[in-house]
């Protein structure tokens, strides 16, 4: 018996609920698939189902393992489906997530062009800040923003935002333009609360990476109203510039300290490494949205 059968077994008799239903779904005799289960667990050393006479349980490796080994093995059968059928149209559900502030003003907007192109394929997008399990919660797709921690997700780098600091020309006529960073300790600043050193904004100075102290009369916890705070000239904010390029491109607030700007922030689209194969509806999502960046000036 070879080591993706074996895997077959074992995913069988999760489901199925016993090695008797596993073996006449698979049509296979009972003996056979009792050897393929000794096998996997003998193969990963721990007790991946529990037996009585009549049901088999996964253990909480063995559920872990089934969800991982599970999608594993839907992949390759999708990807021998696909090249016994010859097809290349990407087809099917796309489940994503992605954050509550960035997929409205660019995800959503892509998706009008990207749906017209791909008739097959179906789109379901989940909104959340929170770090969304992939495989725990079923999403093929995520869009992060973010230097990515140490995982074994796979990802693949879509572009850089600029992060920025701004204010309305009113503002700056009133209170003139800071030419340098420690200018900024004579201005009001709008401080984001809700923000990692709320009081601290990053500049490149002489080549290194400073963090400039500021303060204001202003202060809140929210990035919409942070930004509106600016458009109406209670201050200088800071903020990327995604979320304000369109203020921006009508003149209503003015980029300054442009020459000072931290490190741009990536954006990644990031997936599962149980996908032996990415499957074409990701991969198309995944090109589109990448040129699409590339052309939005972030």
């Amino acid at each position: 018996m070879d080591r993706l059968e074996d895997l077959q077994a074992f995913v069988a008799i999760v489901e199925r609920g016993s090695l008797t239903a596993a073996a006449r779904h698979l049509g296979r005799s009972l003996q056979s698939v009792s050897r393929s289960l000794a096998a996997v667990e003998r193969e990963t050393g721990v007790e991946l189902l529990r037996r009585t006479t009549r049901r088999s349980a996964a253990t909480e490796a063995g559920r872990v393992f089934h969800r991982r080994v599970g999608t594993a093995l839907s992949e390759i059968e999708a990807a021998k489906a696909e090249a016994a059928e010859g097809r290349s149209e990407p087809a099917g559900l796309l489940r994503m997530t992605s954050s509550t502030a960035f997929a409205p003003l660019y995800v959503v907007p892509a998706l009008r062009a990207f749906l017209e192109d791909h008739p097959k394929i179906d789109v379901e997008l989940d909104l959340s800040d929170r770090y969304v399990d992939l495989v725990g919660e079923g999403f093929d797709l995520a869009i992060r923003i973010g230097e990515l921690p140490h995982s074994k997700l796979r990802a693949r780098r879509l572009a850089d935002l600029r992060r920025v600091v701004f204010a309305a020309p009113g503002y700056i006529a009133a209170h003139g333009r800071p030419r340098q960073p420690a200018d900024l300790a004579q201005h009001q600043c709008i401080v984001r609360t809700a923000a990692r050193d709320a009081n601290s904004w990053p500049f490149l100075v002489g080549g290194r990476l400073k963090a400039v102290r500021v303060g204001g009369r202003f202060r809140t916890s929210g990035a919409l109203a942070a930004n509106e705070a600016a458009l109406q000239g209670l201050g200088i904010a800071n903020a990327p510039l995604w979320q304000v390029r369109p203020l921006v491109d009508r003149g209503a607030v003015e980029l300054l300290l442009t020459r000072f700007e931290p490190p741009p922030v990536p954006i990644h689209a990031v997936w599962t490494t149980t996908r032996l194969l990415l499957p074409a509806k990701m991969q198309a999502f995944i090109d589109f949205f990448a040129a699409r960046l590339k052309r939005a000036r972030l």
